[in-house]
């Protein structure tokens, strides 16, 4: 649980379609409409991930070995989040553009559809949930809604502190981009990490071999 918290740590703090729309609309309309906008996010996620883990356990009882190459997958992709926030010239989440007002439906709506339009979270669940599996501990299935709740939480929890706080980071930032650097390389750092960690591991690997 601890891994894939971290994982969802670093990837809910790479800028993506999802933080970049919580923010725009927060400057823009306020915390309120962030927050409505993250239920809709919150929605795209559960939808993600129980197509996902329905998927996965067909994949696991059909074709074992499929799990390596998921897990390959899934490492070369932290490597590619983690290049994106270390190259030199990396946007900040908090360079917005302006949005015109919205109803809280509509709101609602644009949040879930931003994310489910989002393929950084398709592949999330489609390449990382296997990497924290472990077919011999039980259910894969259950397994897999479990780590996927936990990135749901913490997605939605994180998010959520960003939206209602877009303004007041935003306008520190923009007297302070030192901070906005070092989040960058951190964010980075821990990524590429993992990546390399998950890469490397033949633990999983030799039980489903």
């Amino acid at each position: 649980m601890l891994g894939i918290a971290l994982v969802s740590l670093g990837m809910v703090l790479t800028p993506g379609p999802n933080m970049i729309y919580l923010v725009s609309r927060s400057l823009t309309q306020g915390p309120r409409a962030g927050m409505i906008s993250l239920a809709g996010v919150a929605l795209g996620f559960t939808v993600y991930l129980t197509a996902t883990c329905l998927g996965l356990t067909a994949v696991f009882a059909l074709v074992p070995a499929a799990y390596t190459g998921l897990k390959l997958a899934g490492a070369a992709y932290l490597l590619w989040l983690a290049w994106k926030m270390l190259k030199p010239g990396g946007v900040s989440v908090f360079e917005t553009r302006e949005l015109e007002p919205e109803p809280a439906r509509r709101l609602f709506g644009m949040g879930l559809f931003t994310c489910l339009l989002n393929p950084k979270i398709a592949i999330l669940y489609l390449s990382l949930l296997p990497q924290f599996i472990d077919p011999a501990a039980g259910n894969v299935l259950l397994q897999s809604l479990a780590l996927g709740s936990v990135q749901i939480a913490v997605g939605t929890v994180v998010n959520g502190l960003i939206a209602l706080s877009a303004g007041s980071l935003a306008a520190f930032l923009l007297r302070k981009p030192v901070w906005l650097r070092i989040q960058r390389y951190v964010t980075g750092t821990v990524l590429g990490g993992m990546a390399i960690s998950l890469a490397t591991d033949r633990s999983r690997a030799m039980i489903t071999a």
